[in-house]
């Protein structure tokens, strides 16, 4: 049977060295190549065509989440699991939403690891407990109150997601909350970071799905 082939993504080069010694351990998985920036990462993966990408969020230049949606586009047959320390629902579904397969925890143990690489590889989807109860108390609650809607925003990046949702430009929301025009281009950057989305777009549709702009 054929080894795993596996790309590793990371900006820690730590993390990176520690998660290959583990890997190499175990003879049906096979790294092929590392890479530090979300960038490196499609090019390599593009070049490689690994079945597996342990992909980091918080990467240089293309984030993690973006990489993934670029690689699932690019290459289908390409694998990625999220290895990450965010746990929140919005970096969770915007991973699922990119195309992820999986989604760890970077303090998960070598079995839950392997378990997700093997599992993935084989055609599941595999998610890490932490994870896992997330996802089934997203679900069982039939509506989420506004205020914990994305709940890392703040109260003022809340209300101008919603707006933005509601399709306001931003001279629009200038003039409704009384804001500089900075002022509001300035929020709208930090909720485009917050969220890990590229465009407004993007976060129009993210809005929408959490039920906001209506």
């Amino acid at each position: 049977m054929e080894a795993i082939t596996v790309l590793i993504a990371d900006d820690h080069t730590l993390f990176r060295s520690g998660l290959r010694a583990l890997l190499n351990l175990f003879p049906d998985i096979q790294v092929v190549g590392e890479s530090s920036t979300g960038e490196e990462t499609v090019h390599k993966t593009m070049e490689q065509q690994p079945d597996i990408v342990l992909m980091d969020i918080q990467m240089p230049d293309v984030n993690g989440i973006e990489a993934t949606r670029q690689i699932t586009s690019k290459s289908p047959h390409t694998r990625v699991i999220i290895v990450t320390m965010f746990e929140d629902d919005s970096s969770v579904f915007s991973a699922m939403r990119a195309g992820a397969r999986g989604y760890i925890l970077k303090d998960a143990g070598e079995e839950e690891v392997l378990r997700a690489i093997r599992g993935v590889a084989s055609g599941e989807a595999i998610f890490g407990p932490a994870i896992a109860r997330r996802l089934v108390d997203f679900f069982s609650k039939p509506q989420r109150e506004p205020s914990l809607v994305f709940p890392e925003l703040t109260e003022r990046e809340r209300e101008i997601l919603d707006l933005i949702a509601r399709g306001e430009t931003n001279a629009g929301i200038v003039q409704r909350l009384v804001l500089s025009p900075n002022t509001v281009r300035n929020h709208i950057s930090n909720i485009f970071s917050k969220l890990l989305v590229t465009d407004r777009a993007e976060a129009i549709q993210r809005a929408r799905e959490a039920g906001l702009g209506h």
